[in-house]
């Protein structure tokens, strides 16, 4: 990180891998910045679960996913991990992008042994990294 500290991602990744709403997560932590940000990819299940609980359309998980009410609903979720798993501000993700594009073979972001493919991962998700990234003031 900018400070000079190390985030080690598989650790945080690990956590997040915990919760039975987050399917899978990458943490990304560019060393020209202060923060960390996540991909996120939803138990589609839980998605459609806080759909039907909120109100909202359950044909529609894309909507759902990209809503205010359910990137709270991760965040809030991060936060509890992080705090459960003394987790420092540091390691905690400022942002986080929410997706359905699950981390596969076919893909090419994990490995057979299923190991993300970090450098491969940050291209795939560039533009989603980037825009996080610009949002937050520094």
């Amino acid at each position: 990180m900018s400070q000079g500290e190390y985030i080690a991602p598989e650790k945080i990744e690990n956590v997040f891998g915990l919760s039975n709403v987050i399917y899978q997560s990458m943490i990304y932590g560019d060393s020209l910045r202060s923060c960390v940000v996540a991909i996120i990819v939803p138990d589609m299940g839980k998605v459609k679960r806080f759909a039907r609980d909120n109100g909202m359309d359950t044909e529609n998980l894309k909507a759902v996913m990209e809503s205010k009410e359910f990137k709270k609903f991760i965040m809030d979720d991060i936060a509890t991990l992080a705090k459960e798993n003394k987790l420092s501000g540091l390691e905690k993700p400022r942002d986080i992008f929410i997706t359905d594009d699950t981390f596969s073979v076919e893909n090419n972001l994990i490995t057979p042994t299923y190991k993300l493919k970090r450098n491969i991962a940050r291209e795939y998700f560039s533009k989603q990294i980037d825009e996080m990234y610009s949002k937050l003031a520094y």
